[in-house]
């Protein structure tokens, strides 16, 4: 049945109840409308990605791309990170709510090159329409690790990080049932996170750290039970292994797991969008870009810049990215803008 929407006093008595006490406080904007439809919708890895990574193959620096929709997203998005489409009526961002901002040490302390700065993880759902369902926040204030990554769902639950807002700090895995938004930690880890994505094949989730210049993997089998039902105190055993990304293209900021793909020998491929700086200061262009990548080698199996900019100037790419097959066509749905944001929906001609 449909997840009953009350108020957020009586979400966190229930939550409290529970054996691992979740920060969420969710603020709910439409009453009685679920968060998420039910049934869920297939993963991509079990429905459209091999439809995907098909019609990727046809993009090119050349690509046409046609704009089918422009949509507002009500209220304060803040940063948006990553977004989930559960079907055609529903988004769920994950976006960084930034109070304090960090401040450049001008040098190295401690291994990273600023200060803590403050703020909130989010997941905000959205209708079809771009009207606001509710907006979870999903830490704690004071909490040193606040900033929201990429998602990724895999058919049953969403999959993020919570990380400091600077590099080579420290992160945790969560999940989340997309109907309660409620996240559970799975792992904790001596290093930024940002985007990830779940295998369920094979059990394995990889995550990217700052500037997805290293991509880690754990096997879920391997994570201790008695660490996933306590707090992110203790750091979590080591990834099975941690791949360098040989791809200077783009830096990966969303990615979506599309499955052990046939048109790659049975590879495990993620679609992943993000943008680069080329040069400093002024005079930096920012590239954007989408890429195949292969999640075990990080190889990269086709990339493809996107030059487009939204009414007010970011790169479509920029942090979150989603996708799908309309009439034999492939659409991405792109959130680039901070605060006031738009979902631009761009289909592939």
């Amino acid at each position: 049945m449909p997840f009953k929407h009350t108020t957020t006093a009586s979400i966190l008595l229930i939550l409290l109840s529970t054996s691992f006490v979740s920060a969420l406080n969710i603020t709910v904007y439409q009453a009685n409308v679920a968060f998420a439809p039910l049934p869920l919708p297939y993963s991509h890895a079990d429905s459209d990605g091999d439809d995907i990574i098909a019609l990727f193959q046809n993009l090119g620096r050349n690509t046409v791309w046609k704009s089918i929709a422009n949509i507002s997203f009500e209220g304060d998005t803040f940063e948006p990170e990553g977004i989930v489409r559960l079907g055609p009526d529903r988004y769920i961002v994950s976006a960084g709510q930034w109070t304090e901002p960090t401040v450049p040490y001008n040098a190295t302390i401690n291994g990273t090159d600023r200060s803590t700065g403050a703020g909130f993880s989010h997941l905000i759902v959205f209708d079809g329409e771009g009207s606001r369902i509710a907006d979870a926040t999903i830490t704690r204030r004071g909490d040193i690790e606040y900033h929201n990554g990429g998602i990724d769902f895999d058919g049953k639950y969403l999959w993020g990080t919570i990380a400091q807002y600077r590099p080579n700090s420290t992160a945790y895995v969560y999940k989340a049932r997309p109907e309660t938004l409620e996240p559970e930690p799975i792992l904790h880890y001596n290093d930024h996170l940002g985007g990830v994505v779940h295998d369920v094949q094979t059990d394995r989730i990889t995550a990217l750290n700052w500037g997805s210049r290293n991509a880690s993997t754990w096997d879920l089998d391997d994570i201790n039970d008695e660490y996933r039902a306590s707090s992110t105190s203790e750091y979590t055993e080591p990834p099975e292994k941690i791949v360098r990304n040989p791809s200077h293209f783009i830096d990966y900021q969303d990615c979506k797991f599309l499955g052990h793909s046939k048109h790659y020998q049975n590879r495990p491929v993620m679609l992943c969008g993000g943008i680069a700086a080329i040069g400093s200061g002024d005079d930096a262009f920012y590239l954007g870009g989408i890429a195949l990548v292969d999640v075990t080698t990080m190889l990269p199996l086709g990339e493809v810049p996107i030059a487009l900019r939204s009414a007010l100037g970011i790169p479509l790419t920029v942090n979150p990215i989603e996708a799908s097959v309309e009439n034999g066509k492939l659409r991405l749905y792109l959130l680039p803008d901070q605060n006031h944001s738009t979902l631009y929906i761009m289909e592939a001609q």
